[in-house]
């Protein structure tokens, strides 16, 4: 009965489109029916969905299945780098600022308050114009663009913690400032930052899409699901499928971890799911 009462509807269903999503890209060479860049023939450029292309086939021929597998691998590989490193530098900003308060929490509010005024999408663009296309430029331009919220999170968590017993005791004992932080105060934080994270990496893949839609993301023929979606703009009225199936590749890997998300913290903060209703 209590595994029953921890598995809520959102968590299940968001953990089941991930779980989907994560074979796809784990054993991608084994279920993409096409080689997902060289298996292209203008023979059978724009075919409909049947028994040969199960999803279609693009205005070069190449199979769209094969490509929405081989794409779940890249969008998901983005969206976990560019979450570990928001989450990273967020956490290590608002750690620092709310332990240590002073000048360095004025400065950290600062910057914060900053990054939040200005859109993730923009500023990843305005980084993307100096570093040019590419992955490489990609992750640096997404992973230092949206740590605000883990930073914010971090800071405020901190700040309930920190005149708790257990790092006074801490304190008594001579551990340092980093051992304080990072083995006793960071545990302890770990659920809310977890949730921000998992939502984070819906929106790290989101951005990926939007930028590689404009042509400054994952350089074609790579089969990402943004590129995808920008070169069937000129056949979305003829050839609907070439949009359709990596659009709700996107929409569904994005619903999965909002969903994933919103389970975790509904489960690690109840009290709040009560209040919220």
């Amino acid at each position: 009965m209590k595994l029953l009462h921890l598995l809520r509807p959102n968590l299940f269903v968001g953990g089941l489109i991930l779980i989907v999503m994560v074979v796809m890209a784990l054993f991608a060479p084994l279920i993409a029916t096409h080689d997902p860049v060289l298996d292209a023939n203008l023979i059978y450029a724009e075919e409909p969905p049947g028994l040969s292309f199960l999803m279609g086939t693009d205005e070069q021929g190449r199979d769209i299945f094969s490509r929405v597998v081989y794409g779940a691998r890249i969008s998901l590989t983005i969206g976990l780098v560019v979450q570990l490193m928001n989450t990273c530098i967020g956490v290590a900003l608002g750690l620092s600022a709310g332990y240590f308060g002073g000048w360095w929490d004025e400065f950290v509010q600062g910057l914060t308050n900053l990054m939040l005024s200005i859109p993730t999408v923009v500023f990843a663009l305005a980084l993307m114009a100096v570093l040019g296309p590419g992955v490489t430029s990609l992750l640096i331009a997404l992973g230092m663009t949206d740590w605000a919220y883990s930073c914010r999170i971090s800071r405020a968590q901190v700040l309930s913690q920190k005149s708790r017993s257990y790092v006074q005791a801490a304190q008594t004992m001579g551990y340092g400032r980093l051992h304080i932080m990072f083995r006793e105060l960071l545990p302890n934080i770990a659920g809310p930052l977890v949730v921000i994270a998992t939502m984070g990496i819906g929106s790290a893949i989101m951005a990926e899409a939007s930028l590689s839609f404009l042509g400054l993301g994952v350089v074609p023929p790579a089969p990402s699901w943004g590129s995808m979606l920008s070169h069937a703009r000129e056949q979305l009225m003829v050839s609907p499928w070439i949009a359709i199936f990596p659009g709700l590749a996107l929409f569904l890997t994005v619903l999965g971890f909002n969903l994933l998300g919103d389970g975790l913290r509904d489960l690690i903060d109840p009290q709040g799911k009560a209040r919220r209703a």
